[in-house]
């Protein structure tokens, strides 16, 4: 490690890492012939995404005049096109926008008119929902990937990115380590979705972040530290989480790209299909968010499928109960257990628990990584003693640079280089944090963020709807389902199934309510006028 200045502040880095995303994806050419990405039956080696990823890079820069510092978005599911349009637009210096594609098109067109984004790359699918809202603002080129008819000024994705020259490499772009690199958007719990500006600095710590959390579940296991920097025998990866989220993008696609490691995609989530990749394909690292290892490991296609090829689980990005580690435990003895904690302010990784360390304490998220600092203040910003409750903030090389365009929410929520994150935690005496609640109103859905006061905004739009408010659910699967509490107005009638159709209609599935109560009495409230959720969830939705 050693130490920097950025942006005034002083912060410990991985003195070895890359500076930039460029030269993580320069340095996957050399992995040559190997497959990186699995699709359905497609397969592209290393050789051929480094090849289309710089064509496209060039075709950016040359064709449609992008320069460093511009904003091109990504509206994609999984597809391979996906990786290969993040790395193409990086290293032509520009800025990507990953967009939720579970968004409306209003939500789509919202997070293209917020970053200023001058190109798009969307499937299929997206196109047609942002079709009949054209023309898209700043957007100067659309280009698509998967289509069928397509109109004059809609470019194809395999047209430009396909056929590249023989011998083609990366474009000369000065980029610097501090340079913007990334505009993840996640929703805040007053108002719209913000953009969360990432560095290449921020980014690229994540890979040697995750090399250590490697090393350290090997020592302490007692067997020999592996080199940060080289995979595993065989690596191949099944991915299950989006990429347009932290995880899936910096933690996965970069430690995939950079080590050499197979990357299988899935069209879709499906326990079942997942199984049967895992045997196909000879996965040895599978996760996501924890609804997906419990959906695994219950499925009655579990005992059918080979899963002997794995090696480790690994989840996060919800609250995982402690019985998921001894569930793993019992069907996959042997496998390496792994839970961590981050968020896209964090550039993902902050915290890992994995093996002997997870075991012997299941609810917790573990240690920081070495570069990572991390408190637990009061409501005042005090630092607190080991072993007490408050905010858990986080500071380090991976703490980003704030809201994009907001600079008022980017002062609520960092102070001198701390993000402050929201959740109640506390610290023991050998470093390991305990998530104990979260103080932002939002409900953790299977790794999606739904912010209660975002779909209440929504609840309040129904005609017959006097009053409402909306809590998390416990799911074992899933950790949390939304539920939604509505009193009506006098004379109106309607069911909870209404209310899913309201909601339904205007934000993303993840959103709608899973529980419905309609009541005749007033919400709890305090002095204060605000409503007593925790009563409401004792009274409707205890643990359990």
């Amino acid at each position: 490690m050693a130490e920097t200045t950025v942006d005034g502040l002083r912060v410990r880095f991985w003195k070895n890492a890359p500076a930039d995303l460029t030269r993580v994806l320069r340095s996957s050419a050399a992995h040559g012939e190997k497959t990186f990405l699995v699709y359905e039956n497609e397969r592209i080696r290393f050789d051929e995404h480094f090849a289309r990823a710089a064509w496209l890079s060039h075709r950016l820069r040359d064709e449609f005049g992008v320069r460093s510092g511009d904003r091109v978005a990504i509206a994609m599911r999984n597809l391979p096109e996906w990786p290969i349009a993040f790395w193409a637009i990086a290293a032509a210096g520009a800025v990507v926008v990953p967009l939720n594609a579970w968004w409306t098109g209003a939500e789509l067109e919202y997070g293209l008119a917020d970053s200023g984004a001058k190109v798009l790359f969307a499937d299929a699918e997206r196109w047609e929902c942002l079709a009949p809202r054209l023309p898209l603002g700043s957007v100067e080129a659309l280009v698509v990937a998967r289509a069928g008819a397509l109109p004059e000024h809609v470019r194809r994705f395999e047209d430009l990115a396909g056929a590249p020259p023989p011998g083609i490499d990366l474009p000369e772009v000065a980029i610097r380590p501090d340079d913007h690199a990334t505009l993840f958007y996640t929703s805040g719990t007053t108002g719209r979705p913000r953009g969360v500006v990432g560095s290449h600095r921020n980014i690229c710590t994540n890979l040697w972040s995750v090399g250590f959390a490697r090393a350290r579940t090997h020592l302490r296991s007692g067997a020999q530290r592996p080199a940060l920097d080289q995979p595993e025998e065989n690596p191949a990866f099944l991915l299950s989480v989006p990429f347009f989220h932290a995880t899936g993008c910096h933690s996965i696609l970069l430690s995939t790209t950079a080590l050499g490691a197979k990357l299988v995609l899935m069209h879709k989530w499906s326990p079942e299909r997942a199984l049967e990749l895992i045997e196909r394909e000879r996965i040895t690292t599978f996760g996501g968010v924890p609804a997906m290892a419990w959906e695994v490991l219950e499925s009655q296609a579990f005992a059918r499928h080979d899963t002997s090829s794995l090696r480790s689980v690994r989840y996060g990005g919800a609250p995982a109960p402690p019985e998921l580690v001894r569930r793993i435990d019992a069907r996959l003895p042997g496998r390496i257990p792994s839970n961590g904690y981050g968020m896209t302010e964090t550039s993902a990784i902050t915290s890992t628990n994995a093996g002997e360390d997870y075991r012997e304490r299941p609810d917790s998220v573990g240690v920081p990584v070495p570069v990572c600092d991390v408190r637990v203040v009061d409501a005042d910003g005090r630092e607190l003693p080991r072993g007490e409750i408050g905010e858990l903030w986080i500071r380090g090389p991976n703490v980003v640079k704030g809201y994009w365009n907001q600079p008022e929410a980017t002062a609520e929520s960092f102070t001198d280089g701390w993000v402050h994150t929201g959740d109640l935690a506390r610290i023991e005496a050998e470093g390991f944090i305990y998530v104990v609640d979260r103080a932002k109103d939002v409900v953790i859905r299977g790794g999606e963020n739904v912010y209660c006061t975002q779909v209440e905004r929504v609840l309040f739009e129904h005609p017959g709807v006097l009053d409402a408010a909306v809590i998390g659910v416990s799911h074992r699967v899933l950790g949390e389902e939304v539920g939604a509490v509505i009193v009506p107005r006098p004379g109106a009638v309607f069911s909870g199934q209404d209310i899913r159709d309201h909601v339904a209609a205007q934000m993303a599935a993840y959103n709608v309510p899973a529980h419905v109560w309609i009541r005749d009495r007033a919400l709890p409230r305090n002095p204060a006028g605000k409503v007593l959720k925790r009563e409401l969830k004792r009274e409707l939705a205890p643990p359990g």
